[in-house]
Order: structure tokens, then sequence, then C-alpha cells
């Protein structure tokens, strides 16, 4: 009889793994839409929380319910996940921050450290790195050999653009947006312009030097460097985070602490996100990859009311960089001390590394880019 009991607890549940998906999908939700509430808003619900108590002692109880339970007790992460990487699935070369510093690592798994900068991004093509420590701008050769430096007070977010043959670099020195050559040479503060925020600029794609940038109110500029003048501003959108622009230089995406804003030209269209943490648009696309808490979704910016869910999990999730090709979507997911790569391409296929701290320094990287396949 014992050993009955035994084959009969642990066989498989018809539709188990499908209830455990089905309830994490709902409590990931859940927990990302949620609205912080004062004390005695909280207390002012008993029946409620009442309510919420039953329904999980009621899953409890059943064998359907015990085996979701004891799913979400279970470590997170994608399970058979490789223990190291040991390739990309996709060409190109990758770019990590991590507490020792940036990492470049190579198609076959490969990887070198730069040395103790922060704020890495790549140059036009990836043959150069810039990069920051105290009071100084630097742009690194691949292999970890500096090239260049630059001392400036509180030196932030440099970003890069040009061509392989003339090139420049937008950074912040405090709240002062400048911009030098890519030799390091003729640099000038963008002077007249109000305070920035702390987001990294961004070079609107083209022939044209323009700059995009968010003021310390979250006004967005674009402001042509060649001439020195402003192109457009937008109206106060509060708490920026991040400017990103598509490809083709046709969409500037703003993300702040509570919505997506899709700029052409001087036009906002406004999306309600609340929880943002991330957005990458994909090569040569209007696809737009938005990294929430506990899900990535996937944005056409032609249609953003249309949201659909690349992947979720038990996150924070930290971040995403697409591949070169368009075809992988990584996804940093620091809670479960993994990468995720997520095919977006033909089939839907995930392919996760473990153990990603260990593998640079013991800290969970930051993703700077993956560039140039």
């Amino acid at each position: 009889m014992s050993r009955l009991r035994r084959e009969l607890a642990n066989a498989p549940i018809p539709g188990e793994h499908e209830a455990r998906v089905r309830a994490w999908e709902v409590v990931s939700a859940a927990f990302a839409e949620r609205e912080p509430t004062p004390w005695r808003r909280r207390h002012l619900r008993p029946l409620a929380a009442a309510a919420v108590a039953f329904a999980v002692v009621g899953a409890a109880f059943s064998p359907p319910g015990g085996a979701v339970l004891h799913s979400l007790r279970k470590a997170i992460g994608v399970e058979h996940a490789q223990r190291a990487l040991f390739r990309l699935p996709a060409p190109g070369r990758l770019l990590v921050e991590s507490a020792e510093g940036p990492w470049i690592v190579q198609a076959d798994g490969s990887k070198r450290l730069l040395g103790p900068y922060r704020d890495a991004s790549w140059s036009p093509h990836g043959l150069f790195v810039a990069a920051t420590r105290r009071d100084e701008l630097a742009a690194l050769e691949p292999g970890g050999d500096v090239h260049w430096t630059l001392s400036r007070r509180d030196v932030a977010f440099p970003r890069w653009t040009g061509s392989r043959t003339d090139t420049r670099i937008a950074y912040l020195t405090g709240s002062r947006l400048h911009v030098v050559g890519g030799d390091g040479r003729g640099d000038v503060d963008a002077g007249g312009l109000p305070a920035a925020a702390r987001v990294a600029p961004a070079w609107r794609p083209g022939a044209r030097r323009l700059i995009a940038y968010a003021d310390t109110t979250g006004r967005v500029y674009s402001y042509d460097t060649d001439h020195g003048s402003l192109e457009w501003r937008s109206r106060p959108f509060p708490h920026p985070r991040l400017l990103t622009w598509s490809d083709d230089g046709a969409i500037l995406a703003l993300l702040t602490s509570d919505r997506l804003v899709l700029f052409r030209g001087a036009q906002p269209s406004v999306i309600p996100l609340a929880g943002a943490v991330d957005a990458a648009f994909e090569p040569g696309s209007h696809e737009l990859a938005v990294v929430r808490p506990a899900e990535v979704l996937l944005l056409d910016a032609d249609r953003p009311s249309v949201r659909p869910r690349l992947f979720a999990g038990a996150g924070p999730f930290a971040g995403a960089a697409w591949s070169p090709d368009g075809r992988w979507l990584l996804v940093a997911w620091p809670a479960a001390d993994q990468w995720v790569f997520v095919r977006t391409a033909g089939p839907r296929r995930l392919e996760a590394v473990s153990n990603i701290s260990t593998q640079f320094g013991g800290s969970f990287p930051q993703l700077a880019g993956w560039c140039c396949g």
C-alpha cells in the first residue's frame, strides 16, 4: 500500500504544467499592474484580503493547486538552462557592464574585461568602446587598449554616432550636454540648453547630427549639433528613464515611470505603461521590446495598442538587447541569475544560460549593446 501511495503521489496530474503556467501569468500580471496604496486604504479592504486568503488556502488543499503553489515556491528561472555561456545564438559581440567594469563577449562565448570603467557604449561598427571613470571620458579598443582620454568633471552616458571616418560622441557632465569628435578633439558644451536629466542622450540615425536629450522636467529636445540649433522640443513628461530611436530615425521612444511616449517629429503619442524599465527597437523595424518587472512585451510603434507578450516569469527583469540581425532578443533576469535568449524570427524558442554572475566576476552585469554582426 505504501508503494502504491508513493507512485500515486509522484504521478503527473493531467494539465498540471498548463495550470502552473496559467497561474504564474495571472500572478505576474497582477504584480506588474499593482498600484501601491497607503496603509489606511489597504486596511479599509479586509474583506477583499480575506477573500484572497481563502482562495489561496483553497488552492493549497486541491491537488492541482498544491502543484501550482509548489511551483511558485521553487527557484525561478528557465529549466534546462546551460551552465555557462558557450556561444551566442546569433552573430555579433555583446557589451555588458559588471561591478568590475565593462566586458566584451564574442560570438564564441569568450570574454574580455576592459578595465575599471562604467557607462560603456559601442562606437559605430564596433571599432571602439566609449566609457567613463571618475572625471574621465575614454575611447577604448576592443582589446582593452586606451585610444584616448578626455578629463571632464562628473562625466556620464557617452553615446557615439557617425561613419567609419567621421564620428561624434555626446555625453553629460553633471547636467550639461557635451559633444566631442570621435578622435577626442573639438569638445563643445551645448550652451543655452536647459539642464539635462540623468538619462543617456540618443543620436538620431542618419546623415544629420541630431541628438535627443531630456531635461530635468522631462521635456525632450532634438538638437542639431553641427549648427548649434534647436530643431524641436516637447512638453514635459516627468520622470524620464530612457530615450531610443528606431533604425530609420522615424520614431523616438521616451520611457518614463508610467508611460511610453512615441515621437514622430515633435508630435507625441502617449501610451500609459507603468513600471517599464527598458525598451529597445528591433533592428530594421518599428517593433519595440518593452521590459516590465515580470514580462517583456513586443509593441508595434505603428499600432501601439497591440501588445503581445514575448516572455514572462518571476522577475524582475533588468533589460533587453536585440541581436544585430533582429532574430533574437536577450533578456537579463537577475533574480534567476540567467540570460534568456528569445528567438522572435520563425518558431519561438528559448535558450537560457545560468550562473551569469559567476562568469562576470561575481556581479550580475547590465546589458550595454549587441553590436555589429
